[in-house]
């Protein structure tokens, strides 16, 4: 499915950047604001894009409660427990997260107040965070709640030990390798051990001979959500993976079914590659996260448009030269390995009396986006006073950069959102 730029072109990008400007000419930089009507867009265009499955939040591509009940709250679903039986395409459904800490606080473990609509809970990654465990095991409400990922019997001798109880049953997911091997090479991310269906089928055997709930299993083919179509050989990697994967996804399924009957989750894809893994008839969701926000690395990409909901602001403190303009602050540099396209993408500067002048600022090569301050050159028509607005490479790490989100409504209304730093919440 190939979007039509002719239908969310530059300009649709230009009124929402003229909307945060004009709505936060009284701040004072650096701050961090969030085009409600973009984001609500996106949220569209990801469940469009998952034909009719149910779209999974990535909290880690969000790391705001607020952000996160507002999609959550979008299309609410009527679910107690993780383990509920719900119809298929009904928007999103369930949050992904990172930390188990993080899963305790968003459910709503102890006084804590936690995301409305927080009652499915997928970890996407193993723990061994004890203390955590522990709290989620040993809870009869968190425990239908959360479902722990799983990937080596070392996990389940970590859990189980947390739960201090062998008459407990956690439930777990079990992660399988989505990579593309062709020959000695290894396309994709490095995540489980677990590839073949015996392999999964046999980690699933022990955990339910143990007393685990096995309730599903979860495949990240980053190699194809996370690279963008930058030529035809990427393109063709994409192909070829999905292929091979649709294949064996079916039969790890099946092979995991045999040893403990059906599944309640077969999860898979990421923002760039919904259609693709919501096309496989044994996947059950699929997660997104970074396509609420569509930062810069998510730009390239055939199957939707570039449309950027978050930008902060930075000011601009001097002019070493007619021609470069400094900020203050700006080294926030995504994760991954390292290259130009980690860094923040200056997308133009503003004051209160032109508005918003878009293009032509560019870092400089060999200083790139910095500590204190980020030089920026092409900037003859920037003053002293002036800010310059970034978008940066990935979606949720810039929030551990600022403690609040200001949320533009079409009319130009302003709140203010607290990120995860902003509740003084920090997962790692």
């Amino acid at each position: 499915m190939k979007h039509d730029a002719a239908t969310h072109d530059t300009a649709t990008q230009d009124a929402a950047l003229e909307r945060i400007a004009s709505a936060t000419k009284d701040l004072e930089p650096p701050f961090a604001a969030v085009d409600s009507v973009a984001l609500d867009f996106n949220a569209s265009q990801l469940i469009t894009r998952s034909n009719a499955l149910p779209v999974r939040v990535a909290s880690k591509s969000v790391r705001s409660r607020a952000i996160l009940g507002r999609v959550l709250g979008r299309d609410r679903v009527t679910e107690t427990t993780a383990g509920s039986n719900t119809a298929a395409g009904q928007g999103f459904q369930g949050i992904m997260a990172y930390s188990t800490a993080e899963a305790l606080w968003l459910a709503g473990a102890g006084d804590q107040h936690g995301v409305d609509g927080a009652v499915d809970i997928l970890m996407g990654y193993p723990s061994v965070d004890t203390t955590s465990l522990a709290a989620i095991t040993r809870d009869p409400v968190l425990s239908s709640r959360i479902t722990l990922m799983a990937d080596d019997v070392a996990h389940l001798d970590i859990i189980r030990a947390a739960a201090g109880s062998d008459r407990l049953a956690p439930r777990i997911c079990i992660d399988v390798d989505a990579s593309l091997r062709i020959g000695p090479a290894h396309i994709g991310v490095r995540r489980s051990p677990l590839r073949e269906p015996a392999q999964v089928a046999e980690l699933a055997r022990i955990a339910h001979a143990r007393g685990f709930h096995v309730v599903g299993v979860m495949f990240y083919e980053a190699q194809i959500a996370g690279l963008p179509d930058s030529n035809r050989a990427v393109e063709l990697m994409k192909r070829l993976s999905a292929s091979e994967l649709l294949v064996r996804r079916q039969a790890v399924v099946s092979a995991v079914t045999d040893v403990v009957g059906p599944l309640e989750i077969v999860n898979g894809g990421g923002t760039g590659s919904l259609e693709v893994t919501s096309a496989d008839p044994v996947v059950t969701e699929v997660t997104a996260g970074s396509g609420l926000f569509l930062p810069a690395l998510f730009d390239r990409y055939k199957a939707f448009p570039p449309n950027p909901a978050l930008y902060f602001a930075l000011p601009v403190l001097r002019k070493p030269t007619a021609s470069i303009a400094t900020a203050f602050g700006g080294g926030y540099i995504a994760s991954g390995p390292v290259s130009a396209t980690r860094v923040p993408l200056p997308v133009g500067f503003s004051n209160v009396v032109r508005g918003v002048t878009r293009g032509g600022l560019k870092l400089i090569r060999n200083e790139g986006a910095g500590e204190v301050q980020t030089p920026l050159r092409n900037a003859e028509s920037v003053a002293i006073g002036d800010r310059i607005w970034f978008r940066h490479a990935k979606a949720g790490e810039v929030c551990e950069r600022f403690d609040t989100l200001y949320v533009i409504d079409a009319d130009g209304g302003r709140s203010a959102v607290p990120t995860y730093r902003g509740e003084s919440k920090n997962f790692g």
